[in-house]
């Protein structure tokens, strides 16, 4: 298990445009634009596999419940190496959405150029844009992390959509996302 920290991209950046296809939806071409939220949009780097994604899925799965009629989308995204993580695979992906009960868009970045146009680094890692879909937030879920014995919470997500609804400012201080690394082709 490699403790890969995110690149934390510079806030303000806007979101790369996307479009790519969702597993669980017959492979439907999805777009940033088709998706994104009234009010934010949290895009999640993902795998199915990664030790530090099973350990928060569920929460993950509660807030997007607890936020998604506040205007707050959240995507999650796969650019694993299918090949050599079969667990990755597209069929593998929804699967896993059905087995792990979470309702938001998980697409597929095959050619990897969203995780790298996103400087993502890990699994999982967290961007949250604002309605113009501009970086408002990057980094931890919480300070949860598999056998560091602290609660899921999700209160950095949390703290980031209450204070985009509010029309308050971000924290200054956003610490990174930790975990695998994205398993990148040669």
């Amino acid at each position: 298990m490699a403790n890969t920290p995110s690149n934390m991209l510079e806030l303000g950046t806007k979101a790369p445009f996307f479009e790519l296809p969702n597993p669980s939806q017959s492979n439907e071409m999805q777009s940033l634009e088709d998706l994104k939220g009234e009010k934010g949009t949290l895009v999640i780097f993902m795998c199915n596999h990664c030790p530090f994604v099973l350990h928060i899925i569920d929460k993950l799965a509660e807030l997007y419940e607890d936020y998604q009629n506040s205007g707050i989308e959240f995507i999650a995204i796969n650019a694993n190496d299918a090949e050599k993580y079969p667990a990755d695979s597209p069929a593998k992906m929804a699967e896993f959405q059905v087995e792990k009960k979470f309702d938001f868009p998980y697409l597929y970045d095959e050619s990897q150029a969203i995780a790298k146009a996103y400087n993502a680094a890990c699994t999982p890692d967290f961007f949250f844009f604002d309605e113009k879909l501009d970086l408002i937030y990057r980094g931890q879920m919480d300070d949860s992390r598999p056998g560091n014995t602290k609660e899921i919470t999700g209160e950095d997500l949390i703290i980031a959509f209450e204070n985009l609804l509010a029309g308050e400012p971000q924290e200054e201080m956003q610490l990174p996302s930790m975990g695998c690394n994205i398993k990148w082709k040669a």
